[in-house]
């Protein structure tokens, strides 16, 4: 590398060192165990982890727990893509050193879309218009509720239709993943490993 590429990725190294010694430190001040937003947040990521252990189909919980890994890595995508631009921040974090939306994209949204997904397939129900409906729901009534508890805080205008968009785009991409995979354990017409 040249000494001019080293000495940005050094400052930039350094940028987030200090970035995330002021997160430890606003979470030390505002997000801490004495909080009623930590409790909140806390909640939000165990109570859904609690209710997917007891209410997955057993019979396909590979299908549904790899759509929900798929929702969680795309909505997780989403998400960073918001944050790091500024678009939207998350003031209260469970861990000062993990991302301040990991109850949302590792927990509550993942098993949201999870349970929901199974309904669908148990009783037959259309995704893509179901999930519109969930989609809208989650953007503008999940998340207006976040604003107004101060657990969600967008960094400019607000703008929920982007929020919308975020969780249909992830709807969309989970199902695109899983009906590929499904595809592909049905056909051998793409694998170099033909028995």
């Amino acid at each position: 590398m040249k000494s001019e590429q080293l000495e940005l990725i050094e400052q930039i190294r350094k940028a987030e060192i200090v970035q995330n010694e002021r997160w430890v430190e606003y979470w030390s001040h505002y997000s801490h165990y004495f909080t009623w937003q930590f409790w909140v947040v806390l909640s939000l990521f165990v109570i859904p982890l609690i209710l997917v252990v007891l209410f997955i189909d057993r019979r396909k919980i590979f299908l549904l727990g790899f759509y929900g890994y798929s929702v969680h890595v795309f909505f997780g995508y989403t998400d960073i893509f918001g944050v790091n631009n500024g678009y939207w921040t998350y003031p209260y974090k469970l861990i000062p050193i993990l991302p301040a939306s990991i109850t949302l994209d590792a927990s509550l949204v993942p098993v949201i879309y999870m349970l929901f997904y199974q309904y669908l397939l148990n009783h037959g129900k259309n995704y893509y218009l179901w999930m519109l409906g969930l989609c809208l729901t989650l953007a503008y009534v999940m998340k207006p509720l976040m604003v107004g508890l101060g657990l969600f805080h967008f960094g400019g205008k607000e703008n929920f239709f982007v929020l919308f968009l975020g969780y249909a785009f992830t709807a969309l991409i989970a199902k695109i993943i899983m009906n590929t995979f499904l595809y592909l354990s049905k056909s051998n017409k793409f694998s170099l490993n033909r028995e």
